[in-house]
């Protein structure tokens, strides 16, 4: 399938947890502005659903399985992309786990030692694994997906009007979409950000951000 027009045409991105939610959000917004896109998730099932989804808009993506927390599954989804496509432009480190619901205290060994095996070291290894192929192209864009929670810890909600508090406490009148994130993401990747390095760039309607 031919790439769209657009800002990033010619571009190649990977985006990491594509298969809903910002991922594919993401991948949809790249794509639409011309990226040839590798999209992935953990389950073929829900990868194959994703790129169908995206390829019925008539973007051009495809995706492979890719557990991030595997060193051989991170090979592998950069192996994809250069065999695909020749080289690498973009990469959206979307993956991210939270076994534990709850005070930081009540988390076991594992859990913080999987936190930080996938939320941590498995964007370091990424990233490691392909600023090599970005550099041989003249450079590329690295978008790290992180939490407002790393800011402002807040409760989950069960009801609305639980929810409705802690839309107050943030001081939001509605809560972030996907989609949202999904265009800072593109405009980030995009030529009008190439002189946008090392930012940390809040999408939170507002909420307190700021350590």
């Amino acid at each position: 399938m031919a790439a769209q027009a657009g800002p990033l045409a010619g571009k190649v991105a990977l985006v990491t947890a594509a298969s809903d939610g910002i991922g594919l959000a993401t991948a949809g917004r790249l794509a639409a502005a011309g990226a040839r896109v590798v999209l992935s998730s953990r389950r073929e099932e829900r990868v194959a659903a994703a790129v169908a989804q995206l390829r019925g808009r008539g973007l051009s993506v495809s995706g492979t399985v890719c557990h991030v927390g595997r060193a051989q599954d991170r090979q592998r989804l950069v192996d994809t992309a250069l065999e695909r496509h020749g080289g690498i432009d973009i990469l959206v480190s979307n993956a991210a786990v939270n076994p534990v619901m709850g005070s930081a205290l009540e988390a076991d060994e594992a859990a913080w030692e999987k936190i930080f095996q996938v939320n941590v070291t498995a964007a370091a290894m990424l990233i490691k694994l392909v600023v090599p192929h970005m550099e041989k192209r003249g450079g590329g864009s690295i978008v790290l997906v992180s939490s407002l929670a790393g800011y402002m810890p807040f409760p989950l909600w069960e009801n609305e009007g639980a929810k409705e508090q802690v839309m107050t406490t943030l001081g939001i009148e509605r809560l972030g979409t996907p989609e949202d994130c999904a265009g800072v993401v593109a405009f980030l990747c995009g030529p009008e950000a190439a002189y946008v390095v090392g930012e940390t760039v809040v999408v939170a309607g507002g909420a307190p951000s700021r350590l």
